[in-house]
């Protein structure tokens, strides 16, 4: 059983989480790979609202994805996408990315080698990592104007879309832990942590959401 207080803890995390960017057409649409085919959907719906002419869907596999997206996230959204009538010559793949930094350092030189002129970018992920993806976005290619975006949900919708109520908060404190530690080691921007949101990450981390978290 999950506590009611865990529930307003995750609660408080997904809200920080979340950019509150509102979308506009940007030169192309970079969506990061993970067990959310969601991701794929919500560029999809960007794509189909006019919002960017070319998508880079990247990432390789993980212990969370390599048993039903045997292929590699990037190419399992890539078939989603397609699936849902997107051109296939304007979904691009990048499939070695394993984390965030590669996410992106990956889907530049596609994009580089490709011969796209980038000024913007719509950065599309889970919604729970929306803050996470931007910052680790704005150290890495900072010379980009960044939109974060995700599936407009709910967490209890999100949840109920997951059917992992424990993986979901599970991944909510490893995002937050990301925010705190990672600009040390360079990997992202600093971002003000408000004391709220520390001690709900802390309470949450006490209570045994301790799965996705940095180790090291």
């Amino acid at each position: 059983m999950i506590s009611t207080q865990a529930w307003a803890d995750a609660q408080v995390l997904w809200d920080f989480q979340q950019m509150g960017h509102k979308p506009h057409p940007c030169s192309v649409a970079i969506g990061l790979g993970s067990h959310d085919l969601g991701v794929a959907d919500a560029t999809v719906d960007l794509y189909r609202r006019g919002m960017m002419p070319l998508i880079v869907f990247t990432g390789a596999t993980s212990r969370t994805t390599s048993e039903f997206m045997p292929r590699g996230e990037a190419q399992h959204y890539r078939e989603r996408a397609m699936k849902l009538g997107v051109p296939g010559d304007v979904v691009l793949v990048e499939p070695q990315a394993r984390n965030t930094g590669e996410n992106i350092r990956f889907s530049r030189a596609v994009l580089e080698e490709r011969g796209a002129a980038v000024s913007s970018v719509l950065l599309v992920s889970k919604p729970y990592e929306e803050r996470r993806a931007y910052a680790t976005a704005q150290k890495l290619w900072p010379d980009v104007d960044w939109v974060s975006a995700s599936a407009p949900m709910a967490l209890s919708e999100y949840v109920d879309s997951i059917q992992d109520p424990r993986l979901v908060i599970d991944m909510l404190v490893g995002a937050q832990h990301r925010l705190m530690v990672y600009p040390q080691k360079g990997f992202m921007i600093a971002q003000k942590i408000p004391d709220v949101i520390a001690e709900a990450f802390e309470r949450l981390r006490s209570a045994g959401f301790t799965s996705r978290l940095v180790t090291g």
